[in-house]
This record gives structure tokens, C-alpha cells and sequence, in this order.
């Protein structure tokens, strides 16, 4: 098992990873600055590891150290432990699960290599120097809650979506919240941020892919009509608006989901993003 070293002092600069974990805007300059993620938990902390991210360090209860003696066997990075109300004092919060992990972050696709598979699969994950090209992707435009980009990537992992595509202000699906509420699940799917939300869809459809953009309106064609095929593409809206104009301009065909008649003579026209997210996802992979 690997040297377990105790810490006592909140302040202590060896674990200036992990402080005010819920201070958002600290975290992303933090985490930018250093190229840095924290993971939380032991099944979360696994899959950082398996999908080939290295560890910086780790930051426990001393209880969690035998569940997760392989893991630490395996790592050169120190493992810090402290009692509770230490670990809560370094994070600003209850670590209920017991166990932090801090891993650099591997470098994104572009693109163009995401969607051709021409990019190689982490270190440890499956061992591919190559992944087979995408053929159904999601395109998340300005979805900012971190929690609602977890859900996503954890309803398109399960569902068999091949990658996920960001716009340039999505919220970052490796902050914390983000990677705990998916359980992992962004580490099992590969992802690339646009750097141009004005122009980077044309890189979709130059590479074959057809656009759907997911919307309430009732003009809409219902999404389990459309033809789909051979590349497709599910555009999905920021919580509030939905997507832009821009967007909605440039999809091939505006999709939605069918809502009960009572429902909508009620008023409930809609779903939030990551019900509709799940329920598209089923439909688009069924088909």
C-alpha cells in the first residue's frame, strides 16, 4: 500500500488541491491554472484512473484506505489522510463519500479527429490506438449547469451515444459536481469543445453528420419519424432558451419530443434538458 501521510492543518500547502472545493470561480481558475480535476468517491476515483488520467495526490479519510488499497498500490502520488472535520475545513464541505482524488487533465480531440476517430483512447483504457469514427453524437450549446452536463453524459454513456460535442460556454464536465452526478460517466465518453460556436458545425456536416435540433416547437417533426442516417447529430439547447437562433438556422431538421395533448392544454410544454436529453438519446439509438 502506498505511504500514507497524516495532515492536520487546513492550511497546509500540499493539499491546496483541494480547498473550497464549492467556490466555483476559485475552482476554475485553480483548475485551468493547473491543469487539474478532482474526483469524489471510490467508484469515481476508479474510473479517473482506469481511463488513464494521473494522480496528482489523494485526499482520505483513513478509513477509505483498505477499499482502496489496489488503487493506491498502483499509484506514486501521495496519499494524505485526515480526520473529518479537517477534510472538511480544507473542502468547505461534509465529504460524505470519504475520499478525493486530484488528476490532470488529458488533452482534448480536435474536432475534426473526434469525429474521423483518428485520436488515440487514454493510456489504460482500452488499449486502442484508434477509435472507430463516431456515427450518433450530441451537440450541447451553452448548457452552463454543471449538474445538467453530468446527467447528459451519464444518460448518453449508458445509452450508447459515441461522443459529445461543446460549445465554447458549455460548463466543464470534469469540474466536480459535474463528474460526481455522472458517476464516472465522463470518463467513458469522448468529448471536444468547439473553439468557434459561430462556424464549428460546419466541421459536422463536412464530415457527413446530419443535424437534428431538438426543440418544444409543435412545428417540429416528432423525432421518432425522422429518418435517420448513416451520421447523426442531436443538437440540445442551453436550460432557458433552448438553442439559439443561429443553431436552429443551420440544423437540417428541427426534431422534438411528443407531449401529451392534456399536458400541453395545462401549459406543461416541455421537458427540462436532461429528461428530453434521455428520452432523444433512447430514440435516436433505438433507431
Amino acid at each position: 500500500m502506498a505511504h500514507l501521510v497524516p495532515v492536520s492543518d487546513p492550511a497546509d500547502p500540499r493539499i491546496t488541491d483541494y480547498v473550497r472545493l464549492r467556490d466555483v470561480n476559485l475552482r476554475k481558475s485553480l483548475e485551468a491554472e493547473h491543469g487539474l480535476f478532482i474526483a469524489e468517491g471510490e467508484k469515481v476515483i476508479r474510473r479517473a484512473v482506469a481511463a488513464g488520467h494521473p494522480v496528482r495526490s489523494l485526499l482520505m479519510a483513513r478509513r477509505w484506505a483498505d477499499p482502496l488499497a489496489d488503487v493506491l498500490s498502483g499509484v506514486e502520488a501521495p496519499v494524505y489522510v485526515a480526520d473529518d472535520a479537517t477534510m472538511e475545513s480544507i473542502t468547505g464541505f461534509q465529504v460524505h463519500r470519504g475520499a478525493l482524488a486530484s488528476l490532470e487533465r488529458l488533452p482534448l480531440p480536435a474536432i475534426e479527429d473526434l469525429l474521423s476517430g483518428a485520436f488515440r483512447a487514454a493510456p489504460g483504457a482500452d488499449g486502442a490506438a484508434r477509435r472507430t469514427p463516431p456515427s450518433r453524437v450530441l451537440v450541447l450549446e451553452d448548457l452552463v449547469d454543471h449538474a445538467n452536463v453530468g446527467s447528459i453524459y451519464r444518460c448518453a454513456a449508458a445509452l450508447g451515444i459515441d461522443a459529445i460535442i461543446l460549445s465554447p460556454r458549455c460548463a466543464d464536465p470534469l469540474y466536480r459536481r459535474a463528474v460526481k452526478v455522472s458517476m464516472g460517466a465522463v470518463f467513458a465518453i469522448p468529448y471536444a469543445r468547439m473553439a468557434n460556436w459561430h462556424d464549428d458545425l460546419a466541421e459536422l456536416r463536412s464530415a457527413g453528420f446530419t443535424l437534428l435540433a431538438l426543440t418544444p416547437d409543435r412545428k417540429a417533426a416528432p423525432l421518432d419519424e425522422v429518418p435517420m442516417g448513416a451520421r447523426t447529430a442531436l443538437m440540445l439547447g442551453s436550460e432557458g432558451d433552448g438553442l439559439s437562433s443561429h443553431w436552429l438556422d443551420e440544423a437540417d431538421q428541427a426534431v422534438r419530443i411528443p407531449m401529451s395533448e392534456d399536458a400541453m392544454a395545462a401549459g406543461v410544454d416541455s421537458l427540462n434538458v436532461t429528461a428530453a436529453a434521455a428520452i432523444a438519446c433512447h430514440t435516436l439509438l433505438r433507431r
